[in-house]
């Protein structure tokens, strides 16, 4: 890959990707910069369909089969970020299919802004979240990359769980999405007439903890393939985990009202994160165990409305 694509890619990562960039710091060379150009195609396709402001459905999808065929190589490249990527694609041997999902999924956002069951949203994030997981699992090359898959399927819809629940409100007024599955909306009595007038109430804080709780299971599963990736990359994706998790506590913090405002991470908590992960990972490099006692996922049995931390002390 040519430096100048490298660092087109880097350049686009570190600017819409905070959280996820402080973690791809501690990755090797050899796939730092790979996760570089990967992150910055997945965010080409989000740009297309999330900063769509009058632009008509029918051109977002002709904008994406042009990124489909310039990603599959069955046309030369326009940019840095897309002559890195058909490197990476072919260097790696990143299936077609998987290219193919994510930008059918980017495509669903062109025309579907509600999600009527889990298993619904489930689908949609096999392309827009597990197949990221996927194309990053083959680029660290793991010995086991069969037993490691299905695990970084899990994590991919963990991460992008994390980023519906905070971004409830982004996505109403910016966008007029709501990836909070409708069957769990109806459960509480809430209806998207309530949401899309931002009003919050102790009903939809219970949708919030009701899919708080399926996305930290979708953790759990997670960070348990862990252990099937290469020893160098172990860390950088266990610390991607407690990064993105610590969302989960400061939502918790202010009540599941994502409504009213956005839960943000501070640069002085992330790197709170960042020393107590490290510090625990120089003495236990299980990935569960360290996961239990830093992360902001509750152990299973605690209770999710106190201020348990797993294991350990609660990091506020």
């Amino acid at each position: 890959m040519h430096r100048k694509h490298i660092a087109a890619s880097k350049e686009l990562h570190r600017r819409t990707g905070k959280t996820f960039y402080l973690a791809t710091k501690f990755l090797p060379r050899r796939v730092r910069r790979a996760t570089y150009v990967l992150y910055a195609f997945f965010r080409l396709g989000d740009e297309i369909v999330d900063d769509a402001d009058d632009v008509p459905p029918a051109t977002q999808r002709a904008e994406l089969e042009s990124l489909r065929a310039q990603a599959l190589g069955e046309i030369e490249p326009e940019g840095p970020v897309l002559a890195a990527f058909q490197d990476i694609r072919e260097r790696y041997d990143i299936p077609e299919s998987e290219i193919d999902l994510f930008i059918d999924a980017m495509a669903t956002d062109v025309a579907t802004a509600r999600y009527e069951t889990a298993a619904a949203l489930h689908s949609y994030m096999r392309g827009s979240a597990a197949a990221v997981g996927v194309m990053m699992t083959a680029i660290m090359e793991p010995e086991l990359e069969a037993m490691a898959r299905p695990h970084a399927v899990k994590l991919g819809e963990a991460f992008q769980m994390t980023n519906f629940l905070r971004d409830v409100r982004e996505d109403i007024v910016e966008r007029n999405r709501i990836y909070l599955p409708q069957e769990t909306l109806r459960k509480h009595g809430v209806s998207n007439e309530q949401l899309e007038a931002l009003e919050f109430n102790e009903s939809f804080a219970a949708v919030i903890a009701d899919e708080l709780q399926r996305t930290e299971a979708l953790y759990r599963e997670g960070v348990a393939g862990i252990r099937y990736l290469p020893a160098d990359c172990q860390f950088p994706v266990l610390l991607a985990a407690v990064l993105y998790a610590e969302y989960h506590a400061r939502i918790r913090a202010q009540g599941y009202d994502v409504l009213s405002s956005e839960p943000s991470l501070s640069t002085a908590r992330k790197l709170r994160c960042l020393v107590r992960t490290r510090w625990h990972w120089q003495w236990n490099r299980d990935p569960e165990a360290v996961f239990r006692r830093v992360s902001a996922v509750p152990a299973i049995g605690t209770d999710s409305h106190g201020s348990s931390r797993g294991e350990g002390t609660p990091m506020r």
